[in-house]
């Protein structure tokens, strides 16, 4: 088939992302060098709930067995790092299961499309997951043994990521081409948005559709997991790999800047009174409940790069007012029957200069007031100075500094972001297209 001929990319998917950053973190922060019983899926074995031994689901007729949930329960807790209690055992059981079921109708879809994930491959995937800690790949599955998690869970779950992986880019690759006036927009996009107050935070989400008790459960399930946080039993980040639906999760919760304006008010009220390093309480929206952590804000103004051409009469210093007042007239009729920078001559009195890229901030500070608002193919007013009257024409307008994102980055997000969302589109489909039976 034709899925079988496509190159398979690097590309990470999320969950595969997520469970090689839990684990390296753990790793380095020693939990998994705790006694088996610490990691144990119960607060106390007398009053935990019990898995029945034998089969607890099937999915298109494939098997998930009790051995299979308990594996993969211990995994998520030791990737994880959130301490297990009675009230949220419950909701480590059922994304357990939920991760299972979803890997199950991977795998079929895989075999659907004859697309084969070799064991070097998963040996690839688990080395590079081991080499981040530090570690080879023997003593990573060896400290993951030592709290229970047998070799072969973590190797079934890297099949499924690997192979899942490469499907989602084979299909959908095509289908998630930006065109270039798609990264221009989200260009001016960014650089519009670095003027207004701006939160950078991790987030936490839970969503209700995903969640069998809908609004109530992720309600009660995100004070559960503030709780822990608060507490010092679990940190933020293992937090949300394991437990936030947003597309964050793979990335340890960062969401990066929030912008005003663009974001669910409630969420905004909040974080507009508190300061770096707080952590919110469980915000209940329409979507679903958040949980944030402010990193940093930002009162906006940052410093923008522009692109200028410049239309201008030579005018003295001590030019009479007749003088400013014709050259006032001159530009003002000139800006409005050339309003676009690629088509810019000298006409007469008025000269047409090309002054390139520079930041605001290397400005006179009255040229920087008055560009400061304007867009990419916006004019100035006529404005003075000491050698002449002019009109600027801002050709472009992106972020300055080191930090700010190139062509070329902004594109392969877009990119990824589309693979992304069609590949749970995918998923969505499967899941509600399958036979499922738990038992």
């Amino acid at each position: 088939m034709m899925i079988k001929t496509i190159k398979k990319t690097a590309l990470s998917s999320g969950r595969k992302a997520l469970l090689r950053a839990g684990v390296a973190a753990l790793l380095l922060s020693g939990s998994l060098s705790v006694p088996m019983a610490s990691a144990q899926p119960a607060p106390a074995a007398a009053d935990r709930p019990v898995i029945g031994e034998g089969i607890i689901a099937t999915v298109n007729d494939r098997l998930i067995s009790s051995y299979d949930l308990r594996q993969r329960m211990l995994l998520l807790i030791v990737t994880s790092g959130v301490q297990v209690t009675q009230q949220n055992y419950q909701s480590f059981q059922q994304q357990a299961l939920r991760n299972l079921i979803d890997e199950r109708l991977e795998l079929q879809e895989i075999e659907h499309w004859e697309l084969e994930v070799t064991e070097a491959e998963i040996d690839e995937e688990i080395a590079r997951m081991a080499g981040q800690s530090g570690l080879s790949s023997a003593q990573l599955l060896e400290e993951l043994q030592r709290v229970g998690v047998e070799p072969q869970t973590l190797r079934s779950q890297m099949k499924a990521e690997v192979g899942w992986n490469y499907l989602v880019n084979g299909r959908f690759r095509s289908k998630a081409r930006v065109s270039k006036e798609q990264v221009d927009l989200f260009m001016a996009r960014l650089t519009e948005e670095s003027q207004k107050p701006q939160y950078l935070v991790a987030e936490i989400y839970l969503d209700p559709t995903l969640l069998d008790g809908g609004m109530a459960e992720a309600e009660a399930g995100a004070n559960q997991l503030f709780d822990q946080i608060v507490q010092g039993a679990a940190p933020f980040m293992a937090v949300a790999r394991q437990f936030s639906h947003a597309p964050s999760a793979a990335e340890g919760g960062d969401a990066g800047w929030l912008v005003s304006g663009t974001i669910d008010p409630k969420i905004e009220t909040t974080l507009q009174n508190m300061t770096p390093g707080q952590l919110t309480r469980p915000i209940i929206t329409d979507d679903g409940v958040y949980i944030y952590y402010l990193r940093e804000k930002s009162e906006g103004n940052a410093d923008t790069k522009v692109r200028l051409k410049q239309a201008a009469i030579t005018l003295p210093a001590d030019a009479d007012a007749a003088a400013v007042q014709a050259a006032q007239r001159a530009l003002t009729t000139y800006r409005s029957r050339n309003a676009s920078c690629d088509k810019l001559e000298s006409a007469g009195q008025i000269h047409i200069s090309d002054l390139g890229e520079t930041p605001l901030s290397e400005l006179r500070d009255d040229y920087a007031e008055a560009l400061r608002p304007l867009k990419a193919g916006q004019i100035t007013a006529p404005m003075r100075n000491n050698l002449n009257m002019n009109v600027l024409y801002v050709c472009d307008k992106t972020l300055a500094g080191d930090n700010a994102p190139t062509r070329t980055q902004i594109e392969d997000k877009l990119v990824s972001d589309k693979i992304a969302m069609l590949g749970r589109r995918y998923l969505r489909d499967l899941r509600s297209g399958a036979t499922i039976e738990v038992r």
